[in-house]
């Protein structure tokens, strides 16, 4: 039987994905993770996909994207001053138990022909209260989950398995509307919970004391905002991050209607184009997993966000399905990109005592900016068509991009200056 160190040194040598998965907790939440985030994948695409069924309707499908993203506005800065006090591993077992009901819910209700674009909403806003606030426990587990050096690594793995589950689940999700219907792909997400909790079960991790404070809840959330807009280099660096997830990122919310109505395909057209946006996104994961370092990523970071506004430029240009897909597996590349150097950069350059609540600005950033900016462009959808929104909101974003460029070597030199250091 092969020992903890030989299985540590046979992952060492095959590069920065290779040292996080030598830890061996890394590789049993790993496992258990993927199956997770796949199961939300195929929720997520047929969630959308029954919107469009119900209502046909572009303001449908932005309300629909609000629901499960606008509740990081007060659940995620609550779940991150939770997640610096308590057990991260048993908030997250509680959340996952919450969602895997909705889940058994939803699905049930939309078997028995019962579900309505309203019950649709509320039980779409449940899920993204419990996401919401689960979500800066589950990013800052990874301090906790590998060693300090393996941090960069183990975000890309993070986010390689979150584009990957995009690339498979919307296949899934596609296969399983076709043939069995719609209401059955949420059964399986709540399967795939089920899968996540046992492999929870297996960790061993050393207990952690809870956080005894003299200050209240609230004083510790607009201490985490105090902190971030302060910091000179993570404040600027959330700045690029909202512009990206207002003006770019909603596109990923408009698919069903871009699928149908601009392309002329089904759900197996809104997989292919979810699942596009997932190849770019993995691909970029992967390379920065092999990469394996934190030198360079302020400028990568940066640079991504023009590659995502170009990617969405050539898909809102052009009538033929096959480049619209291959323009958003550019658009998903940039995406994933942007999204892992900047949560990277926060891990190592953020004050461990201030990482849970400095994370869940960094989740309300990412999931609350796509859901205003889906709100706008699915409204503007309905007068002007799905096109031009999105057009608008990349070129926003190239302007955003021409700002932070020029401050990409002040902005790198605060913000890599841990890994020099340490």
């Amino acid at each position: 039987m092969i020992g903890t160190a030989a299985v540590r040194a046979l992952f060492s040598r095959s590069g920065g994905i290779g040292r996080a998965f030598s830890n061996r907790n890394f590789r049993i939440w790993t496992t258990g993770n993927v199956f997770s985030l796949i199961g939300t994948w195929i929720q997520r695409v047929a969630v959308g996909w029954l919107t469009w069924e119900l209502t046909k309707s572009g303001a449908w499908l932005g309300l629909m994207a609000s629901a499960e993203f606008l509740p990081s506005i007060f659940a995620g800065p609550l779940g991150g001053a939770v997640a610096d006090r308590v057990d991260k591993i048993n908030l997250t077992r509680i959340c996952q138990i919450l969602l895997g009901i909705q889940a058994f819910v939803l699905g049930g209700l939309t078997l028995a022909d019962s579900i309505t674009p309203e019950i649709l909403f509320l039980l779409t806003l449940v899920f993204g209260i419990v996401t919401a606030f689960n979500q800066p426990s589950r990013l800052s587990l990874i301090a906790v989950l590998v060693r300090r050096e393996d941090i960069s690594a183990a975000v890309a793995i993070n986010s390689i398995m979150w584009n990957g589950a995009r690339f498979v689940g919307p296949a899934i999700a596609g296969g399983l509307i076709v043939w069995v219907g719609v209401g059955w792909t949420f059964m399986v997400k709540a399967a795939t919970i089920l899968i996540f909790l046992f492999s929870i079960s297996l960790l061993r991790l050393p207990p952690v004391p809870s956080k005894q404070s003299t200050v209240s809840m609230w004083r510790e959330i607009t201490e985490g905002f105090a902190y971030v807009f302060r910091h000179p280099a993570i404040g600027p660096l959330l700045l690029v991050l909202v512009a990206g997830s207002v003006f770019a990122r909603p596109f990923a919310e408009l698919l069903p209607g871009f699928a149908d109505a601009v392309f002329g395909h089904g759900a197996d057209g809104l997989a292919i184009l979810t699942s596009a946006t997932g190849l770019g996104a993995m691909i970029g994961g992967i390379w920065l997993g092999q990469r394996g370092r934190l030198g360079g990523q302020t400028g990568i970071s940066i640079t991504s966000t023009l590659l995502l506004s170009l990617g969405l430029l050539g898909f809102c240009a052009t009538d033929v399905f096959w480049i619209g897909a291959a323009s958003l597996v550019v658009a998903g590349f940039g995406m994933v990109v942007h999204g892992v150097t900047t949560q990277s950069l926060i891990q190592h350059a953020c004050d461990p005592a201030m990482l849970g609540r400095t994370l869940s600005i960094y989740g309300l950033s990412f999931r609350a900016g796509p859901a205003l900016g889906a709100i706008v462009m699915g409204a503007a959808s309905d007068f002007v068509g799905l096109r031009a929104p999105v057009a608008v909101g990349a070129v926003l974003c190239i302007a955003v991009w021409a700002w932070a460029i020029t401050r990409r070597e002040s902005l790198a030199g605060m913000l890599e200056a841990t890994e020099k250091e340490g």
